[in-house]
């Protein structure tokens, strides 16, 4: 079995995701994610915008595949929880700097 090895920012990023405090220190202070049409900038806006989505939906994430692309981490997840069309493979595009999150984009 092949085991994925993520850059530590999108390791901690994954295994953080019901932490919004530990989520918190992924992220540079004025990154960006997208997400389903949003956009949330400030690390304050998107530790929120995680907090709520986790006790909305109760996700669990399990990254199987990742991939450099034009300077991003593209990484492929299976997630599963309460929501419509549970599970769902997800990307999640991860733009890195000085060893924090800049930008996240996540997609179907």
């Amino acid at each position: 079995m092949h085991t994925l090895t993520l850059p530590e920012p999108i390791a901690t990023y994954f295994a953080s995701e019901h932490h919004p405090e530990a989520l918190a220190r992924c992220f540079k202070a004025d990154a960006i994610l997208k997400d389903d049409g949003h956009t949330y900038e400030g690390v304050d806006a998107i530790t929120a915008f995680l907090a709520a989505a986790s006790v909305k939906y109760n996700a669990t994430t399990v990254p199987f595949d990742m991939e450099d692309n034009d300077g991003f981490h593209v990484v492929r997840a299976k997630v599963t929880g309460n929501f419509p069309g549970s599970p769902a493979n997800l990307s999640y595009r991860f733009g890195l700097e000085r060893g924090l999150i800049d930008s996240l984009e996540i997609s179907v």
